[in-house]
């Protein structure tokens, strides 16, 4: 059988219809016997090679890079329910509305991505904070008291205490991808409060000023993306799916939907679990199809763009880009990830959907069609481009691995048993203001190390915080503060 090109396989799955509706609740994560994946590279600066001047002390504080030629455990994750959403407005004001909610409708033919472009609002780099995540987290848990509360209002919120992460999506799709990064690295800041681990990015000022003076050829690029999505949607839902010519005099080009403003964007923040790890995640929503249901996530929809596949190593990149959009379509509930394919020049040439569970059983699919061929192929030279079920298990290893890492290190620093004085690194707060980072490097691992309170300083950044926590919610789930 010849090898099948991914958008052929992706089309044929398009047709696939009549699956039941809890199975399409389900991640699909089926493994053929068969299917392989690519062993590590060797790398002269690896665990194994920096271990030999303090094994023990290197050991103890790195989460290897998995094995990706060993088969996973299947670890399961639970399809996100939604808890509560928010917008943001053209001053980036948070609003527990859903005033910058868009509906979905397909974008005209070749429409030009470069349109509006000299007109485009970008709302700054910056530290990329958890605080509006945490204004959401307030309005939907209640925190273990010990008061017998019964009230209906208490009883409909999740209970803190069983929660173990708490995180913006970015920062998880970077956990759960990590096992296929091979280029770039990242840090992220830890605190564990009460048993609750709250992870953010971390940016330093370089980097900072680094993502805003971007060149133009890639701000052009990203601009793209955000054009395709006016193109998409409108501010009111419409019985209509497609674009319809309309005979209105208009200065914009067919099916414009608005000159982007990324100040604006709608929010929602979802529990779900990974193996027996509870989480609150939020993020930005592009679009719903229909009218918007609250309490499900059945109409939400993910809008990317792509350049068009000319060839087998657009192919080979665009196969990798789906791991990216798979997961962080499934940590929120996508169901449905639209995208648009351009030129380099910035046209739309075509689009196309995708059914977000469906999408490991697209690439499995396609690596089965390239061995069977090729004959020459064998298990060690065509494999999978990437597996999910490796990295949902490496990454419910690493948030374990970071609970441990966690009270281990209280275990064996008497200092962190006590009350801490005010040079300690929580900032003479508290054990729970000890600030963690975790740095990942791709082939290597995610080694995490204890901030010392000059590094806390740089995290609070002279505002007022607890660690990277803002101080009224430090205070609240502390019962420092009156519950409002």
């Amino acid at each position: 059988m010849s090898k099948r090109s991914i958008s052929q396989v992706l089309d044929d799955a398009e047709l696939a219809k009549g699956l039941p509706s809890e199975s399409k609740r389900r991640l699909d994560l089926s493994q053929n016997s068969d299917s392989t994946t690519k062993p590590p590279r060797t790398n002269q600066n690896s665990p194994e090679s920096i271990n030999q001047s303090n094994p023990l002390l290197q050991l103890q504080n790195l989460h290897p890079y998995p094995n990706l030629s060993t088969p996973p455990k299947s670890i399961p994750f639970q399809q996100p329910t939604p808890l509560t959403s928010f917008s943001y407005d053209s001053d980036h004001v948070l609003h527990f509305n859903d005033s910058a909610l868009r509906y979905y409708r397909s974008p005209p033919p070749n429409a030009q991505l470069g349109y509006g472009y000299e007109r485009w609002i970008r709302r700054p780099e910056d530290r990329s904070r958890i605080d509006s995540l945490l204004r959401g987290v307030d309005r939907v848990t209640a925190l273990s008291t010990g008061s017998t509360n019964t009230d209906a209002n208490s009883m409909k919120k999740m209970n803190l205490a069983d929660v173990g992460v708490v995180a913006w999506r970015g920062v998880v799709t970077r956990i759960l991808t990590a096992p296929y990064e091979d280029r770039e690295g990242w840090e992220m800041n830890v605190m564990l409060v009460n048993g609750t681990m709250y992870l953010e990015e971390h940016r330093t000022e370089a980097q900072i000023i680094e993502k805003n003076d971007i060149k133009p050829h890639h701000r052009k690029m990203m601009y793209y993306g955000y054009a395709f999505e006016s193109y998409c949607t409108t501010d009111t839902p419409s019985t209509h799916s497609h674009h319809l010519p309309s005979n209105a005099p208009s200065p914009h080009p067919p099916g414009w939907g608005g000159d982007v403003d990324t100040n604006i964007q709608w929010c929602s923040i979802v529990r779900t679990k990974l193996g027996d790890i509870k989480f609150i995640i939020g993020g930005e929503v592009d679009c719903v199809q229909g009218q918007y249901k609250e309490g499900t996530t059945d109409t939400f929809v993910e809008l990317k763009t792509s350049m068009s596949i000319r060839g087998a190593a657009d192919e080979a990149k665009f196969e990798k880009k789906l791991l990216k959009f798979y997961f962080q379509s499934f940590l929120l509930g996508v169901p449905k990830i639209v995208v648009g394919f351009r030129s380099p020049s910035g046209q739309l040439t075509t689009t196309q959907s995708f059914n977000t569970i469906q999408i490991p059983r697209m690439v499995r699919e396609k690596a089965q069609a390239g061995r069977r061929g090729n004959a020459n192929a064998t298990s060690n030279t065509e494999s999978l481009a990437w597996n999910p079920s490796i990295c949902l298990e490496w990454g419910y290893g690493f948030l374990t691995f970071l609970k441990q890492q966690f009270c281990r290190e209280t275990q064996d620093d008497p200092s962190l048993r006590e009350e801490p004085d005010s040079d300690s690194a929580g900032g003479g707060e508290d054990l729970n203001a000890t600030v963690w980072r975790v740095n990942f490097v791709p082939r290597e691992g995610a080694r995490v190390t204890k901030l010392d309170k000059s590094a806390v300083e740089e995290v609070v950044n002279g505002e007022d915080r607890v660690g990277f926590l803002p101080r009224w919610y430090w205070d609240k789930v502390n019962g420092t503060s009156a519950l409002v």
